[in-house]
């Protein structure tokens, strides 16, 4: 059995990708998207038909090139979402648009726009995860939308507090972006980390057994992985999401894979109830957190607006 059968064994795996070939070779459980990953699926020629379609639909839907160009990037992530859907039999996420970061009003109804148009191309969904980043106002309005039955992925997850605030919200899933953690840390202190002592696994393995040890059903999905030790070193979380080439690596390897991670392990933390102003003062006292989310937000609107250029040559 090689690692990546191992760890299907102890863990859902999930897809990070757009790319449908892709998916359909490493048999994941689940599929993420971000527009990273859009903005580079929607280059290459296989998918050129689901582009012409999203452009087709802005053109029948807006009144102006931005109206238009607005309608056709959701409907361009529905479509690869639609697409995955038929490959994958669990979640799909499907990420709201990375300048409504701080609009909590503004994610809600992007949500419910996203979700009209897969309910319009048959997709059920109650197979949609809507990806929002892990700010104040994106926890605010995944808080509303899991009442209203539409389940979250709280994304660009960096920092503790971010957890806490993501469980108190009765959020169905957070990624902790394991890799990005790394990189600041490496950049800050100069130092090469194992596995073991990786700044990101360290966090993932904190917020998983703080979920576990008080009762929070939000599932822990680690993502953003620099390399298959992290992976490794967090066989047994609930869910991880892999890049491609990584799975790649995961499948050749035939080397025995021990489980890490298990619902029995508790922390020392006690639950928390972190009000605004506390999460914000954490946050901020959280260099790395801090520096993170922000870059995050502003490297998926850049990939954005770059598929949005994308998108206007053509309308």
């Amino acid at each position: 059995m090689n690692k990546l059968d191992a760890l299907k064994q102890m863990t859902t795996v999930v897809a990070d990708t757009g790319d449908f070939e892709t998916i359909r070779r490493f048999t994941p459980q689940d599929a993420t998207t971000n527009p990273s990953l859009l903005l580079n699926a929607a280059q290459q020629a296989q998918y050129r038909e689901l582009v012409d379609d999203a452009i087709a639909h802005g053109q029948r839907t807006g009144a102006g090139q931005e109206s238009q160009l607005d309608a056709a990037m959701d409907k361009l992530a529905v479509n690869f979402g639609q697409r995955i859907a038929e490959t994958v039999p669990g979640y799909v996420s499907t990420e709201a648009d990375a300048c409504l970061s701080f609009d909590t009003e503004g994610t809600i109804r992007k949500a419910h726009g996203l979700l009209e148009l897969y309910s319009l191309a048959g997709v059920d969904t109650s197979r949609i995860l809507i990806k929002i980043a892990a700010t104040w106002e994106g926890i605010q309005a995944a808080r509303q939308l899991e009442k209203q039955g539409i389940k979250c992925n709280l994304t660009l997850l960096f920092g503790f507090n971010q957890a806490i605030a993501c469980a108190e919200a009765g959020v169905f899933l957070v990624s902790p972006f394991v890799g990005r953690i790394l990189d600041w840390y490496k950049a800050s202190t100069g130092k090469e980390y194992t596995a073991e002592e990786d700044p990101g696994v360290v966090s993932v393995r904190r917020i998983y057994r703080y979920y576990k040890s008080n009762g929070y059903p939000t599932i822990v999905m680690g993502a953003s992985f620099r390399n298959t030790g992290e992976i490794e070193a967090l066989s047994g979380c609930d869910r991880l999401t892999i890049s491609p080439t990584l799975l790649e690596k995961l499948a050749a390897d035939e080397g025995e894979l021990i489980r890490q991670l298990d619902p029995s392990q508790a922390s020392d933390d006690e639950r928390i109830s972190l009000p605004e102003a506390a999460f914000r003062w954490q946050l901020n006292q959280d260099a790395m957190a801090t520096d993170k989310l922000s870059d995050g937000i502003r490297k998926f609107h850049a990939d954005y607006l770059s598929l949005r250029q994308l998108l206007r040559q053509s309308i």
